[in-house]
């Protein structure tokens, strides 16, 4: 492990971009093989994040069932609010419409 790397978080090793740049081929390695997950870092700032394809792809799914939970939960607002509502029958609403 290079100097630049920060080990407070054990679960993320830390890595400066110029250090990742000098060492490309093996930090990808690393993430790839080693399954490390890695933040680059500019200026001591975090910039950028390495991660295995797997945790990409885990990450994807993940974020696709919260937005469908949140689109459900969504509906579920509108359908209990329309529920104090009187319908509107498709000639009414045609012509409020003006079609």
């Amino acid at each position: 492990m290079s100097q630049t790397e920060n080990q407070e978080d054990s679960t993320m090793a830390r890595l400066s971009v110029m250090e990742a740049r000098r060492t490309f081929s093996e930090t990808v390695n690393r993430v790839s093989f080693g399954r490390e997950r890695i933040v680059l870092e500019r200026h001591g700032k975090s910039v950028a994040a390495l991660v295995p394809v797997e945790d990409l792809e885990l990450y994807e799914r993940l974020l696709e069932e919260y937005e469908d939970r949140l689109d459900v939960e969504e509906a579920d607002r509108a359908l209990a609010a329309s529920e104090n509502e009187h319908p509107v029958s498709w000639e009414d609403a045609k012509k409020r419409l003006g079609v």
